[in-house]
């Protein structure tokens, strides 16, 4: 039940919050920020009591809860709570907080509905990461994207409908093929045994014929590189995050193109090893293209929310490295950059939403000279740019770091490119702040600076940044698990008579690699 609450919550309180508005206008607010802040201590109890009795009862997971839902057609209610989902659904929480932070003053009409609208994407997006019946799955992964459309086009900018149109056609494309593989394997493991199941572990131990684990490979791809994005699948991002409300926008970046990473760690790697390795150096070339391609289009951008949202499509080619490296190593690295993308362009996306609203344009061009006139906001302002363009000793630099080292050996001419991704992330990251904060204010108008509440979130997202950035092993040993039982299942999968020597063998370069602190 404690699974189910944490779904519940947030799609319980959503109603609440909209009839919240008639008591007060800040109503909406505390009731989403309570809600979000119940679910946080939800999953760090069920995480401690998981661990309690995982050797025992849930095996891979720490806590796990099934119930038949539609038994005719093998659907269950099937959810599981492991290493790699709490730390998702903590990012999801906190994000949403800073997204109904970064909305306090921006949102001014249907606040109630607003709010509401956030914490049914929420809660779609919690079940996500919570739901291992892929037809469960497929229902939060639709559910999700409904409130999302609404804050784009109701709340958004001068070109919201473009914006949210190509947005919902675009998701729902990827969705549409991600529904016919996943009805395609219910299909082929009632052929195989007589019951149609959509459960997770039925689906990973179904004997698949070479093609049609291509082909059904080969969608689950195309539906979650479309929510990552990663190229040639990017283009209704910049529109999308460009007129997106700034809490909308964090949202996006910060969780829902989590969900397109994570569909790939949780289905698409595991389900198809034995086709992943022919794909993967063409999947590592799309993401050290998007790496550059991104980074690239980053430097040439006037538009201070365009220029973060070209610069998230570079950071996640990083994810997309690692998930198809085939070593624990970059996996990790993954995970830990799928962390610190969130806490760095939320940060970002806060800042470029509190200088849109003080001079009602987005053009850097009509800014500068904030440096002395903004003392909270513009040091802030230099903190993310620093974190993302990967300074050492913040969690991007971890994330980036480990991708890279981890897949040098599978790829390493492809590496050697995605690396020149950091060095034009350094050139678009100190060109805004030049164009931003430095040389001459083109504005004479006062400027006034970060509220108290905006520059506390910034600054305690900042704490984050170096926290993990100086101490990673809090996320690296929680994911460790899911990712040894990714590299083992996919090793044992791959070649069952060179499993346990390829095992041992990538343990021994693990750690020759050293441990990380």
């Amino acid at each position: 039940m404690g699974l189910w609450l944490l779904i519940l919550i947030p799609l319980l309180a959503a109603p609440v919050a909209w009839m919240g508005q008639q008591w007060s206008r800040h109503a909406p607010r505390w009731i989403a920020l309570s809600a979000l802040s119940v679910d946080v201590l939800l999953a760090l109890f069920l995480s401690n009591q998981g661990h309690s009795v995982q050797a025992s009862d849930h095996g891979a997971w720490l806590v796990e809860t099934q119930t038949d839902w539609i038994p005719h057609w093998g659907i269950t209610l099937h959810l599981g709570l492991d290493g790699l989902s709490l730390i998702l659904i903590l990012l999801t929480a906190f994000i949403g907080v800073i997204a109904i932070i970064a909305s306090w003053t921006e949102i001014r009409s249907r606040v109630g509905l607003f709010h509401c609208n956030v914490l049914l994407a929420l809660g779609g997006v919690i079940g996500v990461f919570l739901a291992i019946d892929l037809f469960l799955f497929f229902f939060f992964w639709e559910l999700m994207l409904i409130p999302m459309y609404l804050l784009i086009v109701i709340w958004g900018h001068a070109q919201r409908r473009h914006a949210s149109f190509k947005f919902f056609l675009f998701t729902q494309a990827g969705s549409l093929v991600l529904l016919v593989a996943i009805i395609a394997l219910a299909l082929l493991h009632q052929q195989a045994t007589g019951r149609l199941s959509f459960d997770y572990a039925d689906l990973m131990g179904l004997t698949l014929s070479s093609e049609m684990a291509r082909w059904l490979m080969l969608a689950f791809l195309f539906g979650f590189l479309v929510k990552l994005p990663a190229l040639p699948f990017h283009t209704w991002l910049p529109d999308t995050y460009t007129e997106a409300p700034t809490g909308a926008t964090i949202i996006l970046a910060g969780i829902l193109a989590k969900t397109g990473a994570y569909g790939l760690l949780r289905f698409t790697v595991p389900m198809f090893p034995e086709v992943i390795s022919a794909v993967a150096p063409f999947v590592m070339g799309l993401g050290a293209l998007s790496i550059l391609y991104g980074a690239v289009l980053a430097c040439a951008q006037s538009d201070i929310k365009r220029l973060v949202a070209y610069s998230s499509i570079s950071h996640m080619g990083f994810i997309l490295l690692g998930a198809f490296a085939g070593t624990e190593l970059a996996l990790q690295g993954a995970v830990m950059q799928m962390v610190a993308h969130g806490l760095s362009t939320g940060g970002l996306f806060l800042l470029a939403g509190a200088l849109e609203e003080r001079y009602q344009t987005r053009d850097m061009g009509q800014m500068g000279g904030l440096w002395s006139v903004t003392p909270r906001l513009a040091p802030m302002a230099l903190f993310f740019a620093c974190a993302s363009l990967g300074l050492p000793g913040l969690a991007n630099f971890i994330g980036e770091f480990l991708v890279l080292f981890g897949s040098y050996a599978a790829q390493p001419i492809m590496i050697i490119l995605a690396s020149l991704g950091m060095v034009l992330a350094a050139i678009y990251s100190l060109g805004m702040m030049q164009r931003t904060f430095f040389g001459r204010q083109q504005d004479p108008r006062s400027v006034p600076d970060l509220s108290n509440v905006a520059f506390g979130t910034v600054l305690f997202i900042a704490v984050l940044q170096i926290w993990l950035g100086l101490y990673p092993r809090v996320v690296l040993s929680t994911a460790q698990p899911v990712m040894e039982q990714l590299v083992q299942a996919a090793v044992a999968s791959a070649h069952p008579t060179q499993s346990r020597a390829k095992s041992l063998l990538s343990s021994h370069i693990i750690t020759s690699q050293g441990n990380i602190p």
